[in-house]
């Protein structure tokens, strides 16, 4: 048995072209309009096309060639369009708003106003919608990482600690504030990297590579800075950590050791007055 896979893109065969659209082959799940202002003037019938499926306001299966911002299993930060006496209705993208009722939010959501979300389908409904109690659909799963994997993150929220994110879209994560050289605000989307994996599951990221890799990494950038600026800088192992983040985006605890390194390599001098390259 084939089915379509609501609230997520799909590739759909053309079946037949009608005055108001064409419709696509929905396999056991029925055919699908794609309305007219979604079809291209040379689409013809066999051709695959991509389209995201949703609801209408009659919870009819329908398609468009609209990419919406998130997709069923997503976690996605998104705007407030409306609120009525049921819920509030989401940005997404989309024609149709995105539903939250009110046992979804953490508190009352309010025009304007945007919020980490998880998109999924109701069980009872069948219907699209979203949820701010994020906490329930994160990852149950002991995440398999090693220190120094490179993963997509999604600030959260900040706490006493640091940063809460969203990691690979799966699991919770946090980067304390002492990983954190940069404005970071719900919403972000960044790379960052493991530190570790606790035995509790929870994993521990920074915002920057970690270990020998970083230091090689960054080892090589301040070279190049040097050489196309006249061969030195007036930072140093003494300057203050938001300097030096502002210039090169690293911490001072990298900037040290690539200093050392190169310092080893015999190829900077180091003096109170910053750093430059041997002649």
């Amino acid at each position: 048995m084939k089915r379509i896979q609501l609230g997520r893109l799909n590739h759909l065969v053309v079946l037949r072209r009608v005055d108001f659209g064409v419709y696509l082959d929905g396999f056991d799940d029925g055919d699908i309009l794609l309305p007219s202002r979604y079809v291209l003037k040379d689409c013809k019938v066999g051709d695959e096309l991509e389209v995201f499926l949703y609801l209408d306001s009659e919870e009819r299966l329908i398609a468009t060639t609209e990419k919406p911002f998130a997709q069923v299993g997503d976690f996605a930060y998104l705007e407030v369009a409306w609120v009525n006496n049921f819920g509030a209705f989401l940005d997404w993208g989309l024609m149709k708003d995105l539903f939250v009722p009110f046992r979804e939010q953490k508190m009352k959501m309010q025009k304007g106003q945007s919020y980490i979300v998880h998109l999924h389908i109701d069980e009872e409904t069948y219907r699209l919608m979203a949820s701010a109690k994020v906490e329930r659909y994160l990852s149950k799963e002991s995440p398999v990482y090693n220190q120094g994997d490179e993963v997509d993150a999604l600030i959260w929220q900040k706490t006493d600690l640091g940063f809460k994110v969203i990691v690979d879209n799966k699991y919770g994560g946090l980067i304390y504030d002492d990983e954190v050289f940069r404005t970071l605000r719900t919403g972000d989307r960044i790379k960052a990297y493991i530190k570790q994996v606790r035995p509790d599951g929870k994993i521990d990221l920074s915002v920057q590579r970690i270990g020998h890799a970083a230091v090689t990494d960054f080892s090589d950038i301040l070279l190049s800075h040097l050489h196309t600026n006249a061969g030195r800088t007036v930072l140093c192992d003494k300057s203050p950590a938001e300097e030096i983040y502002s210039v090169f985006g690293v911490s001072k605890k990298v900037f040290k050791k690539a200093v050392g390194d190169l310092y080893k390599r015999k190829l900077i001098l180091i003096s109170d007055d910053g750093i430059q390259l041997v002649k």
